[in-house]
């Protein structure tokens, strides 16, 4: 290991970045080095514009991997090699703004109710309950369970952070006949070998399987069922700082964004068409 990339994975330590953050910056700035077949310290800004064009322009990479790119470069050059000119030299791609996919609440329980495996219907449904990534929930251990209190704990969210959510009286009712069937010992959802809690990758592999069984057109995803819960709670009339907290936003705009695709919010005005619909029917009375 160079002295360099030690350097910067005790920056990013320092500052409490998780493993996952580590290991993407340090693979960011690797690919960059290994392009030119250069140190870091021996490049600057032209190199840098180059090798964004080059990944837009032959990778075709997608703008979340650009963007993180753009943060690995900037933490080095700003950081660890203090460099004046990194903000300003190193652009941040703009990020486009999609909708996120919703599935209705005749969805959800159209995809619950066709699985057949215990542990599989038992994680999903703990995902959409308490509205969880999938690295959340399947991270989870039967000790988050506290059915004294009727709450689930997050341990070590998205930044890093501790939350509570909500546990359903149905949800912890599948729970515990998914516990005295399978008996989990440390993760409440393990993997095959039973010392290590089950993968993203397998996960992610079930909902789709799952989705297609269903016959649910949407994709579905953990996020998709993340996304339905947030907006299903919005659509119920529940306070958006709620499902804020509930979600683990450290930012109230990023709640917001569902504000885009609840029923609530877009059906909340008649179609202008309906007013004329309503002219065409007095007329037809006169």
């Amino acid at each position: 290991m160079t002295t360099l990339r030690q350097r910067m994975i005790d920056d990013l330590r320092v500052r409490n970045r998780s493993a996952h953050t580590i290991r993407i910056y340090i693979d960011c700035v690797a690919n960059f080095a290994r392009h030119f077949g250069k140190s870091p310290e021996l490049l600057g800004p032209e190199e840098i514009r180059q090798y964004q064009v080059y990944l837009v322009n032959e990778r075709h990479v997608s703008c979340s991997y650009l963007t993180q790119t753009v943060c690995a470069l900037r933490f080095l050059y700003c950081v660890t090699l203090q460099r004046d000119w990194a903000i300003t030299r190193i652009p941040h791609p703009k990020q486009p703004r999609r909708l996120p996919v919703v599935l209705s609440q005749t969805e959800v329980k159209q995809l619950f109710d066709s699985i057949r495996k215990l542990k599989y219907r038992a994680l999903l449904m703990t995902a959409y309950a308490g509205g969880l990534r999938t690295s959340e929930v399947v991270h989870l251990r039967l000790d988050d369970i506290d059915s004294e209190r009727m709450v689930i704990r997050i341990r070590q969210g998205k930044g890093q952070k501790d939350r509570y959510v909500m546990l359903a009286p149905t949800l912890l009712k599948v729970l515990r006949q998914y516990w005295q069937q399978e008996r989990p010992a440390t993760w409440l959802f393990p993997g095959q070998d039973g010392k290590q809690p089950i993968t993203a990758h397998r996960v992610a592999e079930m909902c789709r399987r799952f989705g297609i069984e269903a016959g649910v057109k949407k994709p579905v995803t953990v996020r998709a069922l993340r996304h339905s819960f947030a907006t299903h709670l919005l659509e119920a009339g529940q306070n958006v700082r709620v499902i804020q907290m509930l979600l683990g936003h450290r930012s109230l705009r990023t709640t917001q964004h569902y504000t885009y695709v609840s029923t609530a919010t877009v059906c909340a005005a008649p179609s202008p068409l309906e007013f004329l619909a309503l002219g065409v029917e007095d007329q037809e009375q006169s």
